[in-house]
């Protein structure tokens, strides 16, 4: 019952966080983060560029992810399940790069931007080594960094949830959000670690090779 509970809330986050950039076109003026910026920046086509390829397909990528993880997908409709999952490697890779633009203008300095860009990172790699892995059929590689791949995607819910409880602890924003931009995935890897050394237990039995279990 908790674990599907915790499913539903799970998917029903991603899907809301997913579809929040649709308030930067349906609603008129600056939204969300726009209102921080300075005039200079949101006159940036580049700028732009970045900031909108990196919410747009970030929140497609968050949109549609989750259901990679459904075990009944993947057994019953594995060419969706492919095909699903090119759409979000595809997403993540350009998101990716946009979000390691534009975390060097992020708000309240460079640890702010430093934390960002880490992040940007690592859901870069673990996205781009996910896709390669199972390109290869090393299918318990590509289970681990698909983990960590969607950890580093769902910092975006985090991120909403921890900022607001950080604010009312500490009593200032400017603290909290740059505690946030470090905060908002690092708890996230390591609950995916956690996963992951469950995915190896369970995949390793009798000594087995994870390339020699996962192919069984």
């Amino acid at each position: 019952m908790i674990k599907k509970i915790s499913w539903i809330l799970f998917a029903a986050l991603s899907i809301i966080i997913g579809l929040y950039p649709l308030q930067y076109f349906l609603i008129a003026g600056r939204v969300g983060i726009l209102n921080s910026k300075p005039a200079w920046l949101l006159t940036d086509t580049f700028w732009n560029v970045a900031f909108y390829t990196h919410i747009i397909l970030g929140g497609l990528a968050l949109l549609i992810g989750w259901v990679q993880f459904s075990s009944k997908l993947r057994i019953k409709t594995p060419l969706l399940h492919r095909q699903v999952g090119k759409i979000y490697v595809g997403s993540v890779l350009l998101s990716s790069l946009a979000g390691f633009y534009i975390a060097l203008f992020a708000d309240e300095g460079p640890w702010t931007s430093f934390g960002f860009a880490c992040l940007a990172v690592i859901w870069f790699y673990t996205t781009l080594r996910a896709y390669l892995t199972v390109k290869k059929k090393q299918f318990l590689t590509h289970q681990i960094m698909m983990v960590y791949s969607y950890a580093s995607c769902f910092a975006a819910v985090t991120l909403r949830i921890w900022l607001p409880i950080l604010i009312s602890i500490i009593g200032n924003y400017r603290s909290a959000y740059i505690i946030v931009a470090w905060w908002c995935w690092l708890p996230n890897l390591f609950i995916a670690y956690l996963i992951v050394k469950g995915l190896k237990h369970k995949n390793e039995p009798d000594g087995l090779e994870p390339a020699e279990t996962i192919n069984r």
